[in-house]
């Protein structure tokens, strides 16, 4: 059996190679080197150490995790029988795959193993832009960059840009959380007489031609502005919940189980405000937009559209409703302005047939009685005045009436609708919203509703031992009470 010993060649030339690393390498048995491309290994064959190279897989492989494989399973098979040398670029312990892949083989197979220490490029870097990695610095590969969680608010080192494909992958990347003119370092060849080092915006990072295995991007610490917000941390959150690992019920999740959560928690805004509490509010807020980063999660997950797309469509056309603000319209009040809405609107919804049409069939009653009613006004189906609604809101109550003593359950449905519909028709002209009022008279009833309640635990009685004469008593005390507190 026989050992593995891993060495780096540096950063550069062979004057960075350590002595002991020349050392070794110039007494191995077998000199193995992941890549001929460095400009040490031009040194090694003037000096007449003799070694082989892998360069080869990496024409063969389907990817470069498959090529750092390969390489290490190598490296570990022929130790079985000869000592190897196996020579990285740069350090052995930094940014390189192959090393952390032999020491696993090299401990399952039982395999005496030595790392040398080296010089990394990471000390360039350092003396060439003038940065101490004690105030923070991550260093990363450019093909893990997707994978990992990055924090801009440190430097960022990336290293092995390889190719223009990857440097396009790398860059899309960063303007997720960078603006696109960010300011970035590309670091080509340093340590080398073609060295070159070009501050750049990060949206030109794929246009340098001469990116290859010798470059490495350095993006300075980002600090946002306080009044900066992102919505990547509930996003990340529920990309967790939904990935494979996560959680059983987010998982299962669809568009339409989610309707019913996503509609209490639209009420639950409500009343926060209702409330007029303000923490209460936020808190709320936050489930909504909870429910909105999950359905755009899902949608993205099919391929449908992402979370960006929810942003920039809402965006787009809040800007092409506002021409008085964002355009060359100018308009005389708040009234203008909703028929200017309402014109824009009809025009990006052309395909609509009907004046009618655009009103969700999920809506609570009351909020779409309204609604039908507001869209046939504006098509000019209305009253003038209020009261032919109030000699309306009379006739159908007759009807009514008239459907209760007739018995007829179906006709008696039909009139009571007749009469919610025509109230809802007066609060219209009232000023007044019927779903919101309802949900305030609800509320009004479950308050004077446990006022009762009280009492009757107070007084040790039964609901039961009670004449609705009492309890009616007792809902005038509620009023009575509300009424005070109110003053």
């Amino acid at each position: 059996m026989g050992k593995i010993e891993i060495v780096g060649l540096g950063p550069s030339g062979a004057e960075l190679i350590t002595r002991e690393t020349w050392r070794v390498m110039a007494g191995a048995e077998l000199l193995c080197l992941r890549t001929k491309y460095h400009p040490a290994a031009d040194e090694l064959e003037k000096e007449g150490v003799s070694f082989i190279t892998y360069d080869r897989l990496y024409e063969e492989a389907d990817s470069f995790e498959d090529v750092y494989e390969r390489i290490s399973n190598d490296i570990v098979e022929r130790a079985k029988s000869t000592n190897v040398v196996y020579a990285v670029p740069g350090s052995p312990m930094v940014a390189e795959r192959t090393v952390g892949f032999i020491k696993k083989l090299a401990l399952a197979k039982n395999i005496e193993l030595k790392i040398y220490p080296g010089m990394s490029f990471l000390e360039l870097i350092y003396t060439q832009l003038g940065i101490d990695p004690i105030n923070g610095l991550l260093i990363t590969d450019a093909l893990a960059l997707k994978k990992q969680e990055v924090n801009l608010a440190s430097g960022v080192v990336i290293t092995q840009l390889y190719d223009i494909h990857t440097a396009s992958e790398v860059k899309l990347t960063l303007m997720n959380e960078l603006p696109d003119d960010y300011e970035v370092v590309l670091l080509y060849r340093l340590g080398l007489p073609e060295k070159k080092i070009t501050r750049l915006p990060l949206f030109e990072l794929d246009r340098h031609k001469e990116i290859d295995y010798l470059t490495s991007l350095y993006v300075p610490a980002f600090q946002r502005q306080k009044d900066q917000f992102t919505l990547s941390p509930l996003e990340d959150i529920i990309n967790r919940l939904r990935a494979p690992g996560g959680c059983p019920w987010d998982i299962i999740q669809t568009h339409k189980s989610l309707r019913q959560n996503l509609i209490e928690e639209v009420y639950e805004v409500i009343e926060a405000i209702d409330f007029q509490d303000p923490k209460l509010l936020c808190e709320e807020l936050g489930d909504l937009l909870m429910q909105i980063v999950f359905h755009a999660r899902m949608a993205e997950e099919t391929g449908f559209f992402s979370m960006q797309d929810v942003i920039d469509g809402v965006t787009k056309k809040l800007v092409h409703r506002h021409p008085h603000v964002f355009g060359d319209i100018s308009v005389r009040d708040a009234g203008e302005v909703l028929l200017n809405w309402e014109a824009i609107k009809r025009q990006e919804k052309s395909e609509r047939k009907s004046i009618l049409d655009g009103i969700p069939k999920d809506l609570p009653a009351l909020m779409s009685a309204y609604k039908l009613q507001n869209k046939a006004s504006k098509a000019g189906f209305d009253w003038k005045n209020v009261k032919p609604v109030w000699q309306k809101l009379s006739e159908e109550i007759n009807e009514l009436k008239e459907a209760e003593a007739s018995g007829d359950r179906k006709k008696i449905e039909d009139e009571l609708g007749d009469v919610l519909f025509t109230i809802v028709n007066l609060s219209r002209f009232l000023k007044v919203n019927a779903e919101i009022a309802m949900l305030g008279s609800n509320e009004k009833f479950r308050r004077r509703f446990s006022y009762i309640e009280k009492k009757i635990k107070a007084e040790k009685r039964q609901w039961e031992t009670y004449e609705m004469e009492e309890l009616d008593t007792l809902w005038d005390e509620a009023k009575d009470f509300e009424n005070a507190r109110a003053k």
